[in-house]
């Protein structure tokens, strides 16, 4: 007799999210000693070695021409994910999701059969405006230029994944592109982090790597054998939301009535951009239609 998980595949999805969001909220401590980019070059490195252990690379498998996709969608991953990181010194964590969502978003709004889709990533803009608040003294370039930054690492991500997606399935294509991320974000992360890294650091980040991208990763795989793509994308439509959760109670970073509403815009159009944004390719694996990062 078949068994089937108690956990419900909505649940499964939820507790990536959580997962996703609880490892960046966490990640700001490490960000304060090592700085951003040596906070990612650990999390990535620890990650690396997990996904390696878990599982063989498929290195017999590459042929010439995935080589520049597989080496394109390690930098992007190193890209977002120090992007990100540096984004947090500076802005609050539901901020920071909800402008790097928009590169997800926008990809799934050009995707789409739909004209009227090409609207909702204005639609997310504006809630990102109400956010940021740029008319208020306490905007900060910065911060939004990092995460913006993340934005099109998680842009072309996608774009990328979905090339990897169509050849390798599985924790393969990660055990083979964290690597890269690692080797692209530790250009910036050693410099950063020399001196500072102690074994309670590598502990640390031996932690963070699990929550991302180890453990999404594989909940997510869970989730999608049993949701269909479109219904998965427009769940995980709420991780800015989850993003501002996770920094008001682990943070204490408190939000407006405006920024509010802002994520509220945000969650509504990554919602709305799932309609109508399944590929027809029936060789597409369910894997290159989520929206997560592995970094």
């Amino acid at each position: 007799m078949t068994r089937t998980l108690p956990i419900p595949p909505w649940g499964l999805a939820v507790t990536a999210m959580l997962s996703v969001q609880l490892g960046s909220a966490l990640s700001v401590e490490m960000i304060g000693a090592v700085g951003p980019a040596g906070t990612a070059w650990l999390r990535l490195s620890m990650g690396a070695i997990i996904l390696i252990l878990l599982v063989r690379p498929p290195l017999r498998s590459i042929r010439r021409q995935d080589v520049p996709t597989i080496l394109g969608l390690g930098l992007a991953t190193g890209v977002m994910t120090v992007g990100f990181l540096a984004a947090l010194e500076h802005i609050d964590l539901g901020t920071a999701v909800a402008i790097e969502f928009l590169g997800p978003l926008t990809v799934a709004a050009i995707r789409s059969h739909r004209r009227s889709a090409l609207l909702l990533p204005a639609l997310a803009l504006l809630g990102v405006v109400l956010m940021t608040q740029p008319w208020r003294g306490e905007f900060d370039p910065t911060g939004v230029g990092f995460a913006a930054m993340a934005a099109v690492g998680w842009a072309v991500y996608i774009l990328l994944t979905q090339r990897i997606g169509d050849r390798f399935t599985g924790i393969g294509s990660l055990s083979l592109t964290v690597p890269i991320a690692a080797l692209a974000a530790a250009t910036i992360g050693i410099p950063q982090a020399v001196g500072q890294i102690t074994p309670s650091i590598l502990i640390a980040a031996l932690g963070l790597a699990v929550l991302l991208p180890v453990l999404p990763f594989a909940l997510e795989m869970l989730a999608l054998r049993r949701m269909t793509p479109t219904a998965f994308g427009t769940l995980m439509a709420l991780e800015p939301a989850f993003g501002v959760l996770l920094g008001l109670i682990i943070l204490q970073q408190q939000l407006g009535v405006l920024q509010i509403i802002g994520i509220a815009l945000v969650v509504i159009a990554g919602a709305a951009a799932q309609r109508g944004g399944r590929r027809d390719k029936s060789s597409a694996t369910p894997r290159a239609e989520t929206l997560h990062v592995p970094g």
